[in-house]
């Protein structure tokens, strides 16, 4: 009797866990709790090193902002967008987001040196004339160059080693800026001395490539917005990407209103004539001007959105190049331009230089039709003895400064221009 007792109870014992697990099995909530659910996976941003142009290193930049990218702590707009697609590597510029902490995002500009088929041509270049290859290692190809060569040797970066380079930067160098280079490149952990000794044979090819092609990532270095220079602060770069602080560019505004078209045109004349003079002694000109060449931050503050067209004239010790030593060329000459192109003398530059660029073409597309007459009438007038460039410097200067008293005025002060406000509002300085 016992035992049939026993199997009876088994039997039931059974049957109610049947029960309990067809029970869980049908509660969702509980077969949560039962089954733990497989991990998320994290989407990925994979990135191709000829995007970045990392496999052409070390004719590139540096890498001192790769991890960023790896760790998408960068990340370009279109990630925003459920593809998640590195964008088209033919643009020259493209919109990002940079984050610190994952938390808070600001926005970015990421461009490269020159255009993809600027790259490509010179890369071809590089490998047949000095491999007589069409294809090539760019590191090993420009290593045997006597140019390098020379950079090697050096424990110094003197004007001989730079002459004949196509950046306006270059073109009247002094070893005051030479100097200032070295002690504040960025792309390598323990800048600070002008000697080279803590630069690797990568770090000058690196930044002999850099010089070769667009100085634009080493004057924001060199000269840092943190101390009141206005350039976009330089983040990094990997490959042949840049990063820095996001600007609008100018033609943006070309349709603002009167007030912001008249704030940006005083601010525009302002950075000019800090170029012109400041405590450092250097004169900055620019060779050509366009609508990307300045830009706007969220803030409302201009700066120069694109350096690479400024050169610079050391008003303190000169160019320690002559002339006829600015016309020789090698291949680092000939990477962007034409090996033709003929160099400007540092002599002719004038203080009227690039005021002239400015009221012939920037100025009038901000201003133009504004304002109520006669203030327009004025405005342009002094537009037009400015642009027409036939008054000596004194004339030209004199002209931009009737115009800027024009303009002062007709600004206003509230929170649109917030790198002002709201000190405007208790003083006539901002």
């Amino acid at each position: 009797m016992g035992g049939w007792i026993c199997y009876i109870c088994s039997r039931v014992s059974g049957s109610l866990m049947m029960l309990l697990v067809v029970a869980l099995s049908c509660n969702p909530s509980t077969a949560a709790i039962a089954s733990p659910p497989a991990p998320h996976v994290k989407p990925s941003y994979s990135f191709g090193r000829t995007f970045l142009g990392l496999d052409k290193c070390n004719a590139c930049i540096g890498t001192s902002i790769c991890k960023k990218f790896f760790k998408e702590e960068i990340r370009f707009d279109t990630w925003l967008s459920s593809h998640l697609k590195l964008p088209p590597s033919y643009l020259l510029s493209y919109s990002g987001n940079y984050t610190d902490d994952a938390k808070s995002w600001r926005m970015v500009d990421i461009t490269r040196l020159t255009s993809k088929y600027q790259h490509d041509r010179a890369d071809k270049r590089i490998c047949t004339s000095l491999l007589k290859t069409k294809t090539c290692s760019l590191e090993h190809a420009l290593r045997r160059t006597q140019r390098f060569q020379k950079w090697l040797q050096a424990k110094r970066l003197t004007p001989d080693l730079v002459q004949g380079l196509s950046s306006p930067m270059l073109r009247c160098p002094s070893q005051r800026l030479l100097d200032r280079i070295v002690r504040r490149y960025a792309e390598v952990p323990d800048a600070g001395s002008i000697y080279m000794d803590h630069l690797t044979d990568r770090d000058k090819l690196r930044l002999l490539y850099t010089l070769s092609v667009n100085s634009h990532p080493i004057l924001l270095q060199i000269f840092p917005d943190v101390e009141g220079w206005p350039f976009p602060r330089y983040l990094g770069s990997c490959g042949r990407l840049v990063v820095s602080a996001s600007t609008r560019p100018l033609r943006d505004f070309f349709g603002a209103a009167p007030e912001v078209a008249a704030d940006l045109a005083l601010q525009l004349l302002a950075v000019l004539r800090s170029m012109g003079t400041n405590d450092l002694n250097y004169f900055f000109y620019f060779t050509h001007v366009d609508a990307g060449t300045f830009g706007v931050f969220s803030n409302g503050h201009l700066f120069i959105r694109d350096a690479s067209t400024l050169g610079i004239i050391d008003k303190e010790e000169g160019s320690q190049l002559i002339d006829d030593q600015q016309e020789y060329k090698d291949i680092f000459s000939c990477l962007t331009v034409d090996c033709q192109s003929a160099f400007v003398s540092c002599n002719s530059i004038g203080e009227k230089h690039s005021l002239v660029m400015v009221c012939q073409e920037l100025l009038p597309k901000l201003l133009k039709g504004k304002f109520l007459q006669p203030v327009q009438e004025k405005i342009d007038s002094f537009l037009q003895h400015c642009a027409d460039g036939l008054a000596d410097d004194q004339g030209v200067s004199g002209a931009v400064a009737k115009l800027a008293e024009l303009l002062k005025p007709l600004r206003s002060c509230d929170s649109r221009f917030a790198y002002r406000y709201p000190d405007c509002k208790y003083s006539d300085k901002y």
